[in-house]
């Protein structure tokens, strides 16, 4: 960006509940302008519109803050975008989601796109353009009011773009637990033209598989219809930059926000800014939901009836890798045939995601977003009785695989751990 030209008829606009309709000399006309309308109620069932401008624009930042950030809240309340009118929103994901960290935990960060500063706000700096019209609203799902939403969104109107400009879109999903031996895909197949712009993911880990390691999977991306993938990384931490486990860290692109050996949950990022992930005939993206420990672990596993399938043994020193899925399945670690060494496995964990992502079009083209009572299920595991047996038995973990979190988030609301999945 050009610090010093102005664009050619742009206009700068700033919609907050001091100028609901973003109008020239329109803002701070209630109390005598003297901070009268800083903030609004959003009662449980309720939407309100944040932003409803026509013509061309493009928003360049939005803040906000909320006075309840309980997991509950943050997972309840929908955050939907509308560009040109089009019939379904291009994002509809959860708030909290949304502003680059999962799970309805709140931390200090700054990245590329998001930020945070002290772990009570929320910024976006994702540029979103728009030709005929935009329009975002916020609706509580919770089933509880909220007694203060502070907000404002600032756009250049009537600005002209390219016939190459593409649309922001955002999509979440949750699977809770993954199917067991499958990828748990980030972003669903879709058509058209357009460019990955990177994800969050969050990963609340099960303790049925104690103090293993659940964050093995690779990322791959398909193009088209095609039935292999073009893109494949090599482990999760690996896509965010780390190696040798994941611990809490902040970077412009990659980071990883939770680390919370605890609770078992991780919350992490990648922007694709400077690798850019360009597709022209649809696009998917998934990461496999393989975890990892000695040999010995998790044929104990095995032998205790957790769902898992054995994929390959990395004997470290002596250089060899052993391929189990070249054996006859299933395959039994107790086998003579089976070395010892750090042992790949397929696992079911509790896994979300936002996907962001840049369109030839402006409707959503994914499925609606799944209900309230489904995405804020399970976000703590105060009641578990497997996380209570596991924390008094937890004697630090895996070293560098695990590490303490950085939370500033409000007294977390209880819930119950989910048992189901959504597609």
């Amino acid at each position: 960006m050009n610090l010093f030209e102005k664009a050619l008829g742009a206009q700068t606009r700033w919609s907050s509940f001091e100028n609901l309709k973003a109008q020239r000399a329109g803002a701070a006309l209630e109390n005598n302008g003297a901070k009268g309308h800083a903030f609004d109620r959003l009662a449980a069932g309720e939407t309100k519109t944040l932003l409803d401008v026509g013509g061309s624009g493009i928003v360049h930042r939005i803040w906000m803050t909320i006075s309840d950030r309980s997991p509950e809240m943050l997972r309840s309340l929908r955050l939907d975008m509308t560009w040109d009118n089009a019939p379904n929103p291009a994002v509809s994901v959860p708030l909290g989601d949304f502003f680059g960290i999962g799970l309805g935990r709140k931390a200090p960060f700054e990245c590329a796109l998001f930020s945070d500063p002290e772990g009570r706000s929320f910024n976006s700096f994702v540029p979103m353009p728009f030709r005929t019209a935009a329009r975002i609203s916020v609706t509580n799902e919770s089933g509880k009011d909220l007694s203060h939403l502070f907000y404002d969104i600032n756009v250049s109107l009537d600005v002209r773009h390219s016939p190459e400009t593409l649309y922001l879109h955002s999509h979440w999903r949750r699977e809770a637990p993954n199917q067991l031996g499958k990828e748990f895909v980030v972003l669903p197949r879709l058509r058209g033209c357009g460019r990955f712009l990177g994800c969050n993911v969050g990963v609340m880990a099960n303790p049925d598989y104690k103090e293993t390691w659940w964050g093995e999977g690779e990322v791959k991306v398909w193009f088209g219809d095609d039935d292999k993938p073009t893109l494949c990384g090599t482990g999760t931490e690996d896509f965010i930059g780390t190696a040798w486990g994941q611990g809490v860290f902040a970077h412009r692109t990659q980071g990883c926000l939770v680390a919370d050996s605890v609770q078992r949950q991780w919350a992490f990022y990648r922007y694709h800014v400077d690798d850019p992930i360009y597709f022209s005939d649809g696009c998917q993206v998934a990461i496999q939901t393989i975890g990892g420990s000695s040999k010995e672990n998790v044929r104990e596993l095995q032998k205790q009836g957790v769902p898992l399938i054995p994929i390959s043994i990395d004997r470290s020193g002596s250089g060899a890798f052993v391929r189990l899925m070249d054996f006859p399945q299933p395959v039994d670690l107790r086998s003579a045939e089976i070395p010892d060494g750090w042992c790949n496995f397929w696992r079911q964990d509790d896994w979300s995601a936002t996907a962001y992502f840049y369109l030839d079009a402006p409707g959503g083209v994914l499925p609606r977003i799944p209900p309230a009572a489904f995405r804020a299920a399970g976000l703590t595991t105060d009641g578990d009785p497997r996380m209570q047996a596991f924390a008094a038995a937890e004697d630090g973990g895996l070293g560098g695989h695990l590490s303490v979190h950085a939370d500033t988030a409000e007294e977390p609301a209880t819930v119950t751990r989910p048992v189901s999945a959504v597609g």
